[in-house]
């Protein structure tokens, strides 16, 4: 399967970053910019913030212009504006979804999770995901439209052709132990994950009780890698938000902790004969 939105959420960041620096390049500070355009002031600094929803062509063409770019160069930005305005699937979700946490996440060609407590969105069942949204405080309309946002994410898992990411998931024992909805609902969840850990790009490794306390993390992390040399992205999971973290020192520093985790998990291999050994138990 294929998505029309994928790229658009990159693309944008991408155009923020090269408007600011075409910007930098001519000396205008932004409110300059948008003295001379006849715009308010902030409007540039918030394009340049990535705080935008979709770019207006006609804005683009204004600071191309003022920035004197021309051939090739004015093509890429008009390219990345023009890819940036695709509506994708998660703006029907604004209840759910207060950033651009589903946009990184579909474009994202490496996914790295860690998740202590619980499963991570992308290999939940939906029996998993009911019996955790009605442990909150969240109203039923809420709870089933959270529900098909996060069936509408695990979609990205199931791409054909290469914009599929290389998914690799830490989990540790006690996600897999608390008691939740019927027995068959938990056996469901754990042979899922079993099926899911052997597909090629999952990666799915368990710290277990024996080897110790958890190693690298405690957060619900999420690192973003993009095609083309774009940056890496960090989302950090609290009980009431998805925090996200660009600084390059910060990003690194959640890499290698998570590299760290997956030292102390078992193998992905491992990882499949114990989930399948589990799920025969609970038969």
């Amino acid at each position: 399967m294929s998505d029309d939105a994928y790229g658009a959420t990159v693309a944008k960041r991408r155009l923020s970053r090269r408007l600011t620096d075409l910007r930098m390049a001519t000396g205008y500070t932004a409110n300059h910019v948008c003295d001379i355009l006849n715009w308010g002031r902030g409007k540039v600094g918030r394009f340049e913030a990535n705080q935008w929803k979709r770019p207006e062509m006609s804005d683009i063409r204004d600071l191309v212009r003022i920035y004197e770019i021309d051939g090739p160069e004015r093509d890429e930005i008009e390219e990345l504006a023009v890819r940036s305005r695709v509506r994708p699937w998660w703006r029907e979700y604004g209840e759910i979804f207060d950033n651009e946490f589903p946009g990184y996440e579909n474009d994202a060609t490496s996914i790295r999770v860690y998740m202590p407590l619980v499963l991570p969105g992308l290999l939940q069942t939906a029996s998993y995901m009911e019996a955790q949204f009605k442990s909150g405080p969240r109203p039923p309309a809420w709870r089933r439209r959270a529900i098909e946002a996060r069936l509408r994410r695990q979609e990205i898992l199931e791409r054909s052709d290469h914009t599929v990411a290389r998914l690799s998931v830490v989990i540790t024992e006690a996600s897999l132990l608390y008691r939740w909805g019927m027995h068959g609902d938990r056996r469901e969840q754990i042979e899922h994950l079993a099926e899911m850990s052997k597909r090629r790009n999952v990666e799915l490794r368990i710290q277990r009780f024996d080897d110790g306390p958890p190693t690298g993390l405690f957060s619900m992390v999420n690192i973003f890698g993009f095609p083309d040399g774009e940056p890496s992205l960090v989302f950090v999971e609290t009980d009431y938000s998805i925090e996200e973290m660009s600084a390059p020192e910060a990003v690194r520093g959640y890499i290698q902790s998570f590299e760290r985790a997956c030292d102390a998990a078992l193998e992905p291999g491992d990882t499949t004969v114990y989930l399948e050994k589990l799920a025969k138990r609970m038969e």
